[in-house]
């Protein structure tokens, strides 16, 4: 009988494990959305987030069930992240665009030069762990052309060997060059989302400074600075304030 007991409580201890894995809670919380119980989707999809798992389709699926219940700061706060991850998803940049047109404030942003639009369209053709691959594999090519040159006889495959040698070298250290700065841009751009409903933007990091303008809840802006409690922020036109840190959460 007690060996009855201890199988059966380890199986118990089997299954409360396997349950809990995140391929499971995603599973139980699509279930939950597509049934229409977004609140129970919500509540596991941040169950799955706090411990630590993140990916696109979970940030995703998050700002899916928040757009269902109307909570429009937090879609646009899982769309953000979302796209972080994956820049070049088109249903994340789709459905974001969708959440920003249901907030208020619609800031029209600073111009941007050509060739920074060029640039950034070639950094988002690929992940940076993409970006990586595409270097190791163009690094292992150009030692296998290299030893055709110094090892051929042959003068014409030589100087073949040479130049498709030099060309993959160059595109290897191009995409050495991108994998690192979409890592330094990961890590470094600091972004939040406002989720105070109305809130006025200072001049500087104290209540008592000069109002500058008024930001509403769903806006992104760009953190720069850190004082105390306060935070500096850029909005995408350009203008630069102070708001309490509390009224943010960062992507």
């Amino acid at each position: 009988m007690k060996q009855v007991i201890l199988s059966i409580l380890f199986l118990a201890g089997v299954y409360a494990a396997f349950a809990s894995t995140p391929d499971s809670l995603f599973q139980k919380a699509n279930l939950a959305y597509s049934n229409g119980y977004y609140s129970e989707a919500t509540d596991t999809y941040i169950e799955i987030v706090n411990s630590g798992y993140e990916s696109a389709d979970l940030y995703f699926n998050l700002g899916n069930t928040y757009f269902k219940m109307e909570d429009f700061p937090s879609a646009i706060f899982y769309y953000e992240k979302a796209k972080k991850l994956a820049p070049n998803n088109e249903d994340v940049s789709f459905n974001l665009e969708i959440a920003n047109s249901k907030i208020i404030d619609k800031i029209e942003p600073v111009p941007e030069i050509f060739f920074k639009s060029w640039w950034r369209s070639i950094n988002n053709l690929f992940s940076s762990f993409t970006w990586t691959i595409i270097f190791i594999s163009g690094f292992f090519l150009f030692f296998v052309f290299l030893a055709f040159y110094l090892l051929s006889s042959v003068t014409r495959i030589r100087k073949l060997a040479f130049f498709i040698g030099l060309i993959i070298f160059v595109i290897s250290v191009f995409s050495l060059l991108i994998a690192y700065q979409k890592y330094q841009v990961y890590k470094n751009d600091n972004y939040a989302i406002v989720f105070a409903p109305t809130i006025t933007v200072k001049s500087s990091p104290n209540s008592n400074s000069v109002d500058l303008f008024v930001i509403h809840e769903g806006s992104k802006v760009q953190v720069r600075d850190k004082v105390g409690e306060w935070i500096e922020i850029r909005i995408a036109n350009g203008s630069v304030g102070w708001l309490p840190e509390n009224s943010l959460k960062k992507i």
